[in-house]
């Protein structure tokens, strides 16, 4: 399948990542299990972590710096995903792709090594620049291989490593947590990562053509700094500084700034990181700012779900993961059923719109958890959140691709994975401050947030109490932040278009 396919300008683009004559009939399976191996690396290590990280926080100390560990991760991973997408449409996909999972290992290995929480969090950020080509360089191959009117085939290909990422990745992390070591969640990804690398190497064919093209340097700039300032100011804002402070004030001239000059280079260099022509597509804009919102709920759910489960409910690292399934498991259901049912017709709107009702609700329901609230029923009602964000998450990546040509595939889906890692990253960031603020005005005793659970367990009834107070009130905040977000995201889906799905 070529990938310039009714366009226009096709002559003066490389054909980066058209399958070569042997592959014509598509990708072989082992191909697409290697592809998605290496897509599932980084889906295991945003829900793999989690679990680990109150655990992680009781070794190495700097509570204060828990959301770093997954922001450090999701800022670089967001800063290099736009260019990893523009070297994979210019000089070829599969080598972009290849040298993403290599430097994810590197990553992973020097993570697993970490002595303290600032080389953690150094080693994290290393892992996220290679992480920023894991799905971007997935999906755009596997992008141009198949069109979005067999979403349902490609859904079902990916519905056979999901479980294994997003349902065994919090259940993994806390096994190799409590029977190992924290360390080895990192470790994990090695052997993955090396599978993944021998089938690509071996088996992926894609005619490549290198062209003498500049990478928009002055946009990857630009981006980051606005990426990097709009995260600090999330990070600080309320917190380290008040929000009408000099230092928070700056970030955010210095963030809208960055952005309003990226917007006006794009405009005029030959191959900008984020061609402005994708946005003449309505939808496809809707798309972004959905997969934005989604992010952010996501991540910020996820990442803060297990202190309750370990502080409050006094469950293992294993077991806060086994009871976030069914959570995963909505999620994986979703995209499994939109992928399915959504596959060269229309209908994508009212998926997204329930998406977001349903993330509203599932929220709220998980309001009404207290420090007596049992375990089972806080479990199950993460479900309804679960399903909420994979129809929305599905829907969003199906109108990403059906919106962009084959010549800028790996340029929208990179927009897309940008956008949704800025969300995680601002979710995380924000939702982490308002955590933090509610711990300590929750009645959190002095000290009490660089302890472990384990210790928490042994201390006296009334420490005990205020900690389980204190936290749950954290989670609240973070729920509340949430259904906020789902709210927004109603209103966005339903302002879409409906429009069939590219065949082609």
């Amino acid at each position: 399948m070529s990938e310039h396919t009714n366009h226009t300008n096709t002559a003066q683009v490389p054909d980066a990542g058209r399958p070569s004559a042997a592959d014509d009939d598509g990708p072989s399976k082992l191909v697409l299990f290697g592809l998605l191996l290496g897509l599932m690396l980084g889906l295991l290590d945003g829900t793999i972590v989690g679990t680990a990280l109150p655990t992680i926080v009781g070794d190495l100390g700097g509570v204060d710096h828990l959301s770093w560990v997954v922001t450090a991760y999701l800022l670089t991973a967001s800063l290099s995903t736009p260019v990893w997408g523009k070297l994979g449409d210019l000089y070829g996909r599969k080598g972009s792709f290849v040298w993403s999972i290599t430097v994810f290992l590197a990553g992973s290995v020097l993570s697993g090594l970490a002595q303290d929480m600032g080389q953690l969090i150094a080693f994290r950020a290393v892992q996220g620049l290679g992480a920023g080509g894991l799905m971007v360089g997935a999906i755009s191959i596997i992008g141009v291989m198949l069109p979005p009117s067999q979403a349902g085939r490609s859904q079902s290909m990916v519905g056979a490593m999901m479980p294994v990422a997003l349902v065994g990745g919090p259940l993994l992390g806390g096994f190799l947590t409590d029977q190992l070591n924290w360390r080895w969640v990192f470790y994990v990804n090695v052997p993955i990562g090396a599978l993944a690398l021998l089938v690509i190497g071996l088996r992926l064919r894609l005619h490549t053509e290198r062209v003498e093209a500049r990478i928009d340097y002055a946009g990857a700039g630009l981006l980051s700094a606005a990426i990097l300032a709009l995260t600090l100011l999330g990070s600080w804002g309320g917190t380290a500084y008040a929000w009408s402070s000099p230092q928070i004030l700056g970030l955010g001239v210095i963030g809208v700034g960055s952005l309003a000059w990226f917007a006006r280079v794009e405009r005029r260099v030959a191959e900008p990181i984020i061609p402005p022509r994708l946005f003449a597509d309505r939808n496809f804009t809707l798309a972004q700012v959905l997969t934005f919102l989604v992010g952010a709920a996501m991540l910020g759910a996820s990442a803060y779900l297990p202190q309750y489960m370990q502080f409050v409910r006094g469950a293992t690292s294993t077991a806060s993961g086994m009871l976030l399934l069914p959570l995963m498991a909505g999620m994986f259901g979703a995209q499994l059923l939109v992928g399915r049912l959504v596959a060269g017709a229309a209908g994508y709107r009212a998926y997204s719109i329930i998406g977001g009702a349903l993330t509203t609700t599932g929220a709220l329901a998980l309001l009404t958890t207290g420090t007596g609230t049992p375990t089972a029923v806080t479990s199950a009602l993460t479900l309804v959140l679960g399903t909420g964000l994979g129809l929305l998450m599905q829907c969003t990546l199906l109108i990403t691709i059906t919106s962009a040509t084959p010549r800028d595939m790996g340029a929208a889906t990179g927009t897309a994975t940008l956008v949704r890692t800025i969300g995680s990253s601002l979710g995380v960031a924000v939702l982490g401050a308002v955590y933090a603020s509610r711990l300590h005005s929750g009645g959190m005793p002095e000290g009490g947030t660089a302890w472990t659970p384990e210790a928490v367990r042994r201390m006296p009834d009334g420490v005990r109490d205020a900690v389980r107070t204190a936290v749950t009130d954290g989670l609240h905040g973070v729920l509340l932040g949430a259904a906020m977000l789902g709210a927004v995201a109603v209103v966005v889906a339903w302002l879409m278009r409906e429009a069939p799905l590219r065949q082609e």
